[in-house]
């Protein structure tokens, strides 16, 4: 039994109305994606619009969390870091000398992917990195990094959302053309 005939067999026990949801909770897995969700979709037997349909909302949704929250969590940090300085300054004011609840650490090198995900920010800005992001790390990675630098939330999902849409339905076509030729 070759792969595409035990995925069918495999989807083929599961109720019809849940194998959406399993390609939506694949896609929402980083590195899985909604690329190689909808992929899986297909060749286990749905039908490529509710395959890539299932992907891009799974995906959407897992990068709709790590934006929310990372924009809250960027939010935390700069108003930790505005109350630390605050108290440095009045504690320089008052002759007294800095101290700090932490060492401060030294910065980790950036992976290949990080780096090569800045280099498409700088020359293309939020659209191309989001749009060129995929190539370079998770759309789930791309998002949070987008956040962290200080994009608004509503910016990096709608590029994102873009993003998925492209890569989501380009490699839809892909699978549903490679099943066609591989099953006559």
């Amino acid at each position: 039994m070759n792969f595409i005939e035990f995925l069918q067999n495999l989807m083929s026990q599961v109720p019809l109305l849940v194998q959406p949801l399993i390609v939506a909770a694949a896609a929402a897995i980083p590195f899985l994606e909604s690329e190689l969700a909808s992929v899986l979709g297909v060749w286990a037997g749905l039908n490529p619009f509710i395959a890539a349909g299932a992907a891009m909302a799974g995906n959407f949704a897992s990068v709709f969390v790590v934006v929310v929250f990372g924009a809250r969590i960027r939010a935390m940090i700069i108003a930790r870091r505005a109350r630390r300085s605050e108290l440095v300054v009045a504690g320089a004011a008052a002759g007294g000398t800095e101290v700090l609840d932490e060492p401060l650490a030294e910065p980790k090198p950036e992976s290949k992917g990080v780096r090569r995900f800045k280099k498409f920010l700088v020359r293309f800005g939020v659209p191309g990195a989001s749009i060129l992001g995929p190539l370079a790390i998770p759309t789930q990675f791309t998002s949070a990094l987008l956040v962290s630098t200080g994009v608004s939330k509503s910016w990096v999902l709608l590029w994102q959302g873009v993003a998925i849409f492209l890569w989501t339905t380009m490699t839809t076509l892909i699978a549903t053309g490679v099943l066609t030729l591989v099953t006559g």
